[in-house]
């Protein structure tokens, strides 16, 4: 098929040679559509209607370089390359940008009524309409195609009346935006609200708070996910200085009344350890739900303040929400942590009233709890009478047995696990583990070791620690070592142990010098760390490694450590310097019944009884009391220094005064406190009348 179309009859005479070169190609190619143009000059086309010339059809022709665009209003092919242009076509045509139209609207003026008519359509029934915006893949398909006659509308289609883009603003479909790029407000939500999401999951919280930011200053709606992502990932890494800042945005998006955002705004708040901030969040909520409940209540428990948990949690009955099992299960947690016996018991009573004893998991909690407050038989009755029992169950009760000091309770129960098909995790084999070592069980620890290596379990971190504890605990610091050296992975808990283990066994010089090597190797010491080297410093009066040690606690910001700061005025004492001692001691910012007994011990070592006698003294009226370390300390002092009359005095006052029950080790310094002083009747009385 060919189409010739001349502009002006002067051009007639081409026509031959035009004919001809056309008969010559349609031998040597298919037949295809042809247009010819013929035209001197393009001025016309170009100048009266840029828009529309430059906006053509390509039902026909395939738009490329070289290659006319008929303009659809007067059926005219300007060429962007035809050497008749004018020299300003190309300067105009730099700031024309083609954009794509339907193509199945009628020509004319017609079009822009019949584009108009399709707004109108969309507006009244969106519902009729596919939205691409997310799907698209380039700016020629169609923001919106009708799912019957499957006509496109553009968003910043270049026909839309003017009214067009104050609607769609107005609209939760979309907004216009302005610039090179034409974007949906839903397609950005939700793209940026994905990436937001992978940016928080990969921790990344600074650059997700960045993209947050940004798209609430652009007044894009972020989706409500987004911010909850956001918020779990400062949980996670207890980022409170960043989840002010979300918190911030969120109520600059006036999104603060959302009851999820609000319960995960006081989870958040309580992982970081801001209780204030997390209640006064849930104040500020205008109703609750038992999920708003459950978060506050956590947070008081988590954070230890039982009462004030309990409380909230008789609030919440009082409105009529009746709680869940899960919120019984933090509740419990914190009784077991503060051995908070009534309290729970108070809770098991609701439980059971609820009918929730029997779910596996707040059974175990349970377990645990009464194991944790001591009452190990009331602990094994409910382990009894589980209807169901879980690996989960067999830990909290093999480790209420090894907290209690019933080490062989614990071993029994795990024979007994074995024997009902229970498959131990690694969490068994640690409580195990520690078991052996609190009775120095080399045997048992050394068959559970055998069975850690058939199941597995040697790889685990957790387990290979614990069994270096165990081995060293048992005397054994070569194997201990050996199995220390083999590990695959070491964590600052493996050298610890090892150094524990080497400290424990009075083997001080070693526990230094593998310090020495932990820091070549580039593992960061913990508190637990300091505390067992300035011990082992202490058994070996090796002051200046103990003053080193001081210098590199400071560095690190561990001087304000309660123990930390105790171990080091023990330190000081027992390598003779109680003024450096008494010095650290005054200045701690908190101290506790070990700071202050450590001080009386090292007075009571140097032989200064008064001055030991006098911090006694002064201990009692700040409102520490003082427990049985304490009194040896004291009951210490006066024997070496002869102060028979204070020493029977402070004897008699532990059990009147303080209800401290005296023990063997009490008896003793009593008994050396006579003896020293020659008074040798009165110790044979004192022992006769010895309850023990």
């Amino acid at each position: 098929m060919i189409v010739v179309m001349a502009a002006s009859s002067s051009y007639s005479s081409l026509l031959i040679v035009i004919l001809f070169l056309i008969e010559l190609y349609s031998f040597c190619a298919p037949p295809r559509l042809i247009i010819i143009i013929i035209r001197p000059t393009n001025e016309y086309a170009l100048s009266s209607s840029s828009s529309a010339s430059l906006t053509c059809t390509t039902a026909l022709l395939t738009p490329s370089r070289g290659r006319p665009r008929m303009d659809v209003t007067r059926k005219e092919a300007p060429c962007f390359n035809n050497r008749f242009n004018p020299h300003w076509v190309r300067a105009r045509l730099q700031f024309q940008q083609w954009k794509p139209c339907a193509f199945s609207t009628p020509r004319g003026s017609g079009r822009l009524v019949r584009m108009e008519q399709l707004w109108q359509e969309f507006f009244s029934d969106p519902s009729q309409w596919w939205d691409n915006r997310l799907t698209k893949k380039s700016p020629k398909h169609p923001d919106f195609k009708h799912k019957r006659t499957l006509e496109g509308l553009w968003v910043d289609g270049w026909l839309n009346p003017s009214w067009v883009k104050e609607k769609m603003a107005s609209m939760t479909l979309g907004h216009i935006q302005t610039g090179d790029g034409l974007r949906s407000r839903v397609s950005d939500s939700f793209c940026n609200g994905d990436k937001l999401s992978k940016l928080c999951e990969e921790g990344r919280l600074k650059e997700a708070l960045h993209m947050l930011e940004l798209m609430v200053q652009q007044t894009t709606k972020p989706p409500i996910h987004a911010y909850v992502c956001l918020l779990k990932g400062c949980s996670r890494r207890k980022a409170l200085a960043e989840g002010k800042q979300v918190h911030a945005l969120i109520v600059q998006s006036v999104l603060d009344s959302n009851i999820l955002l609000a319960n995960t705004l006081v989870r958040m708040y309580s992982k970081c350890g801001s209780v204030l901030h997390a209640h006064k969040v849930f104040s500020n909520m205008p109703q609750h739900d038992v999920y708003s409940w459950t978060a506050i209540i956590s947070a008081y428990a988590d954070s230890g303040e039982v009462e004030e948990a309990i409380n909230l949690f008789h609030q919440m009955q009082e409105t009529g929400l009746a709680p869940d099992k899960v919120l019984f299960v933090p509740l419990l947690k914190a009784c077991a942590r503060l051995a908070a016996l009534e309290q729970g018991r108070q809770l098991h009573s609701d439980i059971i009233r609820r009918g929730f004893q029997s779910d596996v998991i707040v059974g175990s909690t349970l377990v645990n709890m009464y194991a944790k407050c001591g009452c190990t038989e009331d602990a094994r009755e409910l382990f009894d009478n589980m209807s169901e029992r879980n690996v989960v169950s067999w830990n909290a009760m093999i480790a209420g047995y090894a907290q209690n000091g019933l080490a062989k309770e614990a071993l029994a129960l795990y024979e007994q696990m074995k024997q009902e098909g229970v498959q131990p995790d690694n969490v068994t084999f640690a409580l195990l583990l520690n078991a052996c070592a609190s009775l120095a069980a080399l045997e048992q620890g050394k068959l559970l070791h055998s069975e850690i290596i058939k199941r597995g379990f040697q790889l685990d971190v957790v387990v290979a620690n614990t069994l270096v504890d165990m081995y060293a605990k048992c005397g054994c610091t070569e194997d201990a070592r050996e199995l220390f050296d083999n590990m695959s992975e070491r964590n600052v808990v493996s050298w610890t142990a090892m150094i524990a283990g080497y400290a424990q066994n009075g083997l001080g010089k070693e526990a230094l010098a593998l310090y020495e090597q932990m820091k070549q190797g580039g593992m960061q010491p913990n508190h637990v760390t300091f505390v067992l080297l300035l011990n082992a410093c202490a058994s070996l009066a090796a002051l200046e490694q103990g003053k080193q040690l001081h210098s590199e606690i400071i560095k690190r910001g561990f001087q304000s450590d309660v123990v930390v700061g105790s171990t080091l005025v023990d330190m000081y004492a027992k390598c003779g310097c109680t003024e450096d001692a008494r010095e650290l001691f005054d200045n701690m910012s908190e101290r506790n019944v070990v700071s202050w007994t450590a001080m009386i011990a090292g007075y009571a070592q140097n032989g200064l009884a008064q001055e030991a006698l006098a911090l006694f003294e002064q201990m009692q009226r700040e409102g520490t009391k003082p427990n049985e370390v304490t009194y040896i300390s004291v009951l210490s002092a006066c024997a070496h220094s002869g102060l028979v009359d204070q020493g029977r005095y402070v004897f008699d006052s532990m059990c009147k005064n303080h209800g401290v029950t005296p023990t063997k080790e009490h008896y003793a310094c009593m008994v050396d406190l006579l003896g020293r002083a020659g008074c040798l009747a009165d110790a044979e009385l004192f022992i006769n009348k010895m309850p023990i």
